[in-house]
């Protein structure tokens, strides 16, 4: 029979405020959810004159939900997104890998000093200024949508990441493969990164949601309005009132009750905050059990 061991009293006071602190770091991370989704059902009148956290839902409606979707803006947003999202990460998993896998191999030369630039990138980096010069009157890419895709494709840390995990993976099989004759892109592709799948998941994860979530180069780089991802069209609602009053609540005169555009404005914001984070609520849980695999593969070489 298996004895039960004591817990002494310091390691059942470091169990309660271990719980306590991750029980308040859980309730800071859902409460503004909860606030925002309770909001975006209620309704608008009610909302306004609502001054802390919103608990529950009053006068459950879908007029807020009906007013953001009539918006162009928001479909156009969308579309948007998802080109950068696709071509960002497409484009930048195919680099990050054919990268990691040559980086990864003992039998390149100059492995160690390419690592060094590369990582030393991580540390150091031009600024906003030079960059913006290079990418719009060296590569002229302003007001383009490669402006958005292009540098942001590659990144030092998931580099890393990848090109750790590779060298995880067995010597023997590489030497294997090729005594049948296989190539290296054989090799890569259907024999290495089957072996690290953890870790390629982990990285789509942090493409996908980095560049989700991403404004600001938008901002600098884009004039057109039809190029705007929908994370600058949430800015313009959330922050910019003369964007909100001239542009977005346009939207106002397509519902028949909408009633004064200042008595919705904000329950689009918060009807908007949600459209633009359910796709990542739905994407997370299908990546999420490769996420802590992947990281721990491809952050420690044993």
């Amino acid at each position: 029979m298996a004895m039960v061991k004591n817990k002494s009293v310091g390691s059942i006071v470091f169990n309660i405020i271990n719980y306590s602190f991750f029980a308040l770091v859980i309730v800071a991370c859902v409460l503004p959810v909860w606030h925002v989704f309770c909001a975006s059902f209620s309704d608008a009148g009610w909302v306004l004159n609502q001054s802390g956290i919103i608990w529950r839902i009053e006068g459950f409606n879908f007029n807020g939900y009906q007013l953001v979707f009539a918006n162009p803006s928001i479909w156009t947003g969308y579309m948007n997104t998802l080109i950068y999202v696709f071509g960002c990460t497409a484009i930048g998993m195919f680099l990050t890998v054919l990268a990691a896998y040559a980086l990864s191999r003992k039998d390149f030369l100059w492995a160690n000093p390419f690592m060094f630039i590369i990582s030393f990138t991580m540390l150091f980096s031009g600024g906003i200024v030079p960059t913006y010069i290079l990418v719009t009157q060296t590569l002229h890419m302003f007001d383009s949508r490669w402006a958005l895709i292009i540098p942001n494709c590659m990144s030092a840390f998931y580099l890393i990441l990848v090109r750790t995990a590779l060298q995880n993976v067995p010597k023997s099989l590489e030497e294997s493969a090729m005594l049948d004759g296989a190539g290296r892109f054989t090799i890569l592709f259907k024999i290495m990164l089957p072996l690290i799948k953890a870790t390629l998941a982990t990285v789509i994860l942090y493409y996908v949601i980095g560049n989700w979530n991403a404004w600001f180069n938008a901002m600098i780089y884009l004039r057109a309005r039809d190029k705007y991802p929908l994370q600058l069209i949430l800015k313009d609602i959330l922050v910019t009132a003369t964007d909100t009053t001239n542009a977005d609540t346009s939207i106002f005169n397509s519902s028949a009750d909408n009633g004064d555009s200042v008595l919705y404005k904000q329950l689009i914001k918060y009807c908007t905050i949600m459209v633009s984070t359910v796709p990542m609520f739905i994407f997370y849980p299908f990546i999420q059990k490769y996420f802590e695999s992947g990281v721990m593969i491809g952050a420690i070489k044993g």
